[in-house]
């Protein structure tokens, strides 16, 4: 099979959506960098950013450093703020990569795990452990949550076949019929749950990380890191995921084996996230769809984009979540949907689903 050479002026586009990808990437960085440093030094009782800083180098580099803060200003920094900033960052990552991967499957930018019933069969696992008294985090939460996204997985892919192959469509049917079947279930085990437990399922199934210790970044640490190199491995599949079956087929991708990856992988990183963060919404969906309008949709590019970009807007929600109503916390799946829903629907008014490919 020959090919065609490509032209001066497609190679000239690509190399300037390539810089613009790293122009991106290296900006949202260095934002997310002074984002963690100021949330960390945002709360009931405020620390220079200056001063975080000099804790945060003093504990992660070695050598004698002269403390110019106090004790309890380096408690609030080490060993209250930071993991939760640093959850925040994982379960933000996670969730926009486990966007990709998914929208990438279906070919639908609305597609994330609450859309395939992922997030709801894990949040399901979830409050039934914690209804019988598990604690957070504990091993038969993640366990139950992982049981639940992977449950779904297998349904999803059960009803979603169709003589030997998977459609797209049927995928995104069968999700959303689970996530209402799932969300039903749940609901009913909250109502019937002992009151005392109520206010936690309920403030679980919002979302949020405010119990976050170092203990807990693991689990979420090891999901992203796996799945994001899975999906770098398997990105220039992705890639051809997004043209269409026959397409992809034409290239060599087995579509049927591609999905059926993608479902557990994602099945797992959802199942890590909302053992540790309950139910947040709307990351998952908007934030690969924005990057992709500002990198393109090449995986290569998109990947290390989208887990900057999720970390970035999952640290500035929970930030505002605790201080927006301070003393009080508002949970963090409401923040993401109030202020990413009016965005998203303004991102549609304005530009055409599908117009960044």
């Amino acid at each position: 099979m020959t090919t065609t050479p490509a032209s001066p002026a497609t190679l000239s586009a690509a190399r300037a959506r390539r810089r613009r990808g790293r122009t991106a990437l290296l900006v949202t960085t260095f934002v997310l960098v002074l984002t963690i440093v100021l949330s960390i030094g945002t709360g009931p009782v405020g620390v220079p950013p200056a001063t975080v800083a000099k804790i945060l180098v003093a504990h992660l580099l070695p050598g004698e450093h002269v403390a110019t803060w106090t004790a309890a200003q380096d408690q609030i920094v080490w060993t209250f703020r930071l993991p939760r900033v640093l959850m925040a960052v994982l379960v933000g990552a996670a969730l926009a990569v486990v966007g990709t991967l998914l929208q990438a499957i279906v070919r639908n930018p609305l597609a994330d795990p609450y859309v395939l019933g992922a997030s709801s069969g894990a949040a399901l696992g979830a409050v039934g452990a914690l209804a019988l008294g598990a604690s957070v985090p504990g091993l038969l939460v993640s366990g139950s949550a992982f049981a639940g996204a992977a449950v779904a997985g297998v349904v999803v892919y059960v009803l979603a076949s169709r003589g030997g192959r998977i459609e797209s469509l049927r995928m995104v049917l069968a999700g959303v019929a689970l996530s209402y079947l799932f969300s039903a279930v749940t609901g009913w085990i909250t109502a019937t749950a002992d009151h005392g437990r109520l206010p936690g399922l309920i403030f679980f199934l919002l979302g949020s990380i405010s119990s976050a210790t170092w203990a807990m970044l693991a689990l979420p640490a090891l999901a992203l890191v796996l799945g994001t190199a899975y999906a770098l491995h398997r990105a220039r599949h992705l890639d051809a995921a997004m043209t269409g079956d026959e397409t992809a087929a034409s290239l060599g991708v087995d579509m049927t084996r591609l999905r059926i990856e993608v479902l557990v992988v994602t099945a797992a990183m959802t199942g890590a996230v909302v053992a540790v963060a309950g139910g947040i919404g709307f990351v998952g969906m908007v934030v690969p769809h924005v990057c992709r309008l500002l990198v393109g949709a090449g995986h290569r590019a998109l990947l290390p984009f989208t887990v900057v970009a999720g970390a970035l807007l999952v640290v500035l929600v929970d930030t505002v979540a605790r201080t927006a109503a301070s003393p009080r916390e508002i949970p963090l799946g409401v923040v993401t949907a109030l202020v990413g829903a009016p965005f998203f629907l303004w991102l549609l008014r304005t530009r055409p689903v599908g117009a960044e490919r």
